[in-house]
């Protein structure tokens, strides 16, 4: 079907944005807690402020805390003037919208309170002509799942004249047996069309514009391929750590927390088959054949393709001393969880055959970003040959999806000037700089989806199966074998070493996504232009060392220069006396490259290092681009050689 016919479907078109969500009555179960005023309570406001809420809908809370409808009221009404997300709060819109918010107390395993609440609802079907169309709302953990979903059955009150659906929170299992044995007992009680389980991740634009880009775009879809493109990245880094939620995560760990259920519905949807249509079956059918194609690791595989980290004490970007994980409120001094995986998996189809699929995800890393890289196939050097020009870096597609939005295509162009040379250049869409929206919360899409009828961003039974089928055997590895070398990594480093030996043993890397904000960080790029900062992101690599690790050694030819994002480093002479050591925002090597000579010194890490590598092709186009710059790198070279002129 051609890709016009098929967006007529798609979530977001005018066929869905244009009409309000169909009469219901939204009764949220744990609507006295974070997720109801944090997310739930702004998303349903922006709904309603976007005129996507009609005149026949309303909510009811039931929760354990003794309120009543006018307190219930008053909770949210303090608590959304301070997760409001709209660029500024429309008192008159909210007391239009407070006024259909109601509350009656319960314990969810009290009969009684099953009775009072088939009442209510009643009570406001009637009063809300709301179609006897229902929405339940489980915003509780997944031990009373089952419980909640029995007694309303006991009651008689999950049956109605009209629809009637339930949303399920995120985690959907702690692991492959505990999921399927969730769907088991969810199944006893809702059938599939009902069940609505929800991943607040696929809410947000960029990743529903992965469908969006894939199919509406004819010039990319031919190239989506293992002819075509060499390996894919897929990045969630964090800043923050587990801050107090460590029981939790002690029982959770990144793989199961982000992996196993967030990136596994971003990568079904960047390699999914083309669906027949846009109908949500047709979309969840092509992500469960793609999971499903995903190799199963063996334990041998786990060794090889995976590997974990933890925070270890370390400092935050504003240099301030941060605690390890095991020093976080209710962490074992002796954890094994893992607080940062990466792994590299293979979609066993004609389409992804031999392609190399790298994750990673972690807490307290130097920076907060989600970004998927598709890097394509190497141009041919016989291009080139013959030139003074390199055929450079491959091709570059990179998805930003926070909290930065947008789609960036790195290409090679030509350099001003009559040699025939080339350097990296980036075509970038930004959604603020094109669209005109209020900040949700994730949520908005979804519940509206659901109000709908619409299971497209919801995930199936057989996908929840899956997922956990690719997970377990890691889980199984990591259990049987805990982890010696924790923490490895430091508060606000770049993770692992590890993580990085992984991809480079294949001849590869990762993408970093530099901004201009981190390099601005740096000293010796405090008063450069943004243009500068600009070409200059995109052309730095990082890099990780060990202690003890060999960084330059004296007497090679330079080839890089060296600038220290985190860590210290002692500079050796000849005779292997430590002459001076530096850290971070220092830089080394550049007097190798300048002077067209060999090392003068050898450099050695102190700490853990945390580097980014300039190339000396590159280093001699930001030299020759910016001459400013070049002056000022040898004033400082200078300074720090004394009586050796640059």
């Amino acid at each position: 079907m051609p890709a016009p016919m098929l967006l007529k479907a798609l979530p977001g078109s005018s066929k869905y944005t244009d009409c309000p969500a169909e009469p219901c009555l939204m009764v949220i179960f744990g609507a006295s807690g974070d997720l109801t005023k944090r997310l739930l309570m702004p998303a349903l406001f922006n709904l309603h402020c976007d005129n996507l809420l009609g005149e026949n809908f309303a909510i009811l809370g039931i929760a354990m805390d003794n309120l009543d409808s006018n307190a219930f009221q008053e909770h949210m009404s303090a608590d959304i003037r301070k997760f409001n997300t709209r660029k500024s709060f429309d008192e008159g819109a909210w007391n239009r919208f407070v006024s259909k918010l109601h509350y009656t107390q319960g314990n969810f395993g009290d009969q009684a309170a099953y009775q009072r609440l088939g009442e209510k609802m009643k009570a406001l079907g009637s009063q809300y002509n709301t179609q006897g169309n229902v929405l339940f709302y489980m915003a509780t953990p997944p031990s009373v799942f089952d419980l909640v979903s029995s007694n309303l059955d006991r009651a008689g009150i999950k049956t109605s004249s009209g629809w009637v659906r339930i949303i399920f929170e995120k985690p959907f299992g702690h692991d492959l047996h505990s999921a399927i044995e969730l769907n088991r007992l969810l199944l006893k009680y809702w059938k599939e069309e009902q069940i609505y389980r929800i991943d607040h991740y696929l809410g947000k634009e960029t990743v529903q514009n992965l469908l969006a880009f894939r199919f509406a775009n004819g010039i990319f879809e031919p190239l989506w391929n293992k002819d075509r493109i060499d390996h894919i990245q897929f990045s969630v880094t964090e800043t923050v750590g587990v801050e107090n939620r460590g029981k939790y995560y002690e029982t959770s760990g990144v793989l199961r927390d982000m992996i196993q259920n967030h990136m596994f519905q971003m990568l079904a949807y960047l390699c999914m088959e083309p669906p027949s249509s846009f109908k949500p079956d047709a979309i969840r059918n092509q992500k469960a054949e793609v999971l499903d194609a995903v190799r199963i690791m063996t334990p041998e595989t786990v060794k090889t393709h995976s590997l974990r980290g933890q925070y270890g004490p370390g400092k935050r970007s504003d240099g301030t001393a941060a605690a390890g994980y095991r020093q976080e409120l209710d962490v074992s001094t002796t954890s094994s969880t893992e607080t940062f995986a990466a792994i590299k998996l293979f979609i066993d189809n004609w389409r992804w055959e031999g392609v190399p699929i790298y994750l990673r995800s972690g807490k307290s890393l130097w920076k907060r970003g989600t970004e998927i890289v598709v890097q394509f196939k190497q141009a041919p050097e016989i291009l080139t040959r013959g030139t003074n020009a390199s055929p450079g870096e491959p091709n570059r597609l990179i998805f930003h999806i926070q909290p930065d939005q947008g789609i960036e295509l790195r290409v090679q162009a030509k350099t001003p000037g009559p040699a025939l040379a080339t350097q990296k250049v980036n075509m970038r869409f930004d959604y603020a700089d094109s669209f005109e929206a209020s900040r949700g919360t994730g949520y908005e899409v979804l519940l509206y989806s659901c109000m709908i009828g619409d299971a497209t961003l919801f995930s199936r039974t057989d996908l929840v199966e899956t997922a956990w089928r690719i997970a377990q055997p890691m889980l199984d590895a990591w259990a049987a074998e805990p982890a010696q070398d924790f923490p490895n990594y430091p508060v606000g480093g770049w993770g692992p070493k590890a993580a990085y030996d992984l991809i480079e043993n294949d001849g590869r890397r990762w993408v970093e996504v530099i901004g201009r904000n981190v390099l601005n960080k740096i000293p010796l790029f405090q008063k450069c232009s943004e243009v500068f900062l600009h070409n200059l992101a995109i052309n730095l690599r990082p890099d990780i060392y060990s202690q003890g690790d060999l960084i330059i050694r004296h007497g090679e030819i330079g080839k890089e220069m060296f600038i220290i994002s985190r860590g210290s480093v002692e500079v050796l002479n000849e005779a292997g006396k430590v002459m001076a050591t530096l850290a971070d925002g220092a830089f080394f090597g550049e007097l190798s490259l300048l002077n067209s000579i060999p090392r003068t010194a050898t450099i050695r890490a102190l700490t853990p290092c945390d580097v980014f590598i300039l190339d000396k092709a590159d280093f001699d186009r930001v030299l020759k681009l910016h001459p400013d710059f070049a002056e000022n790198l040898k004033e400082m070279a200078n300074k720090r050689y004394p009586g050796r002129e640059s």
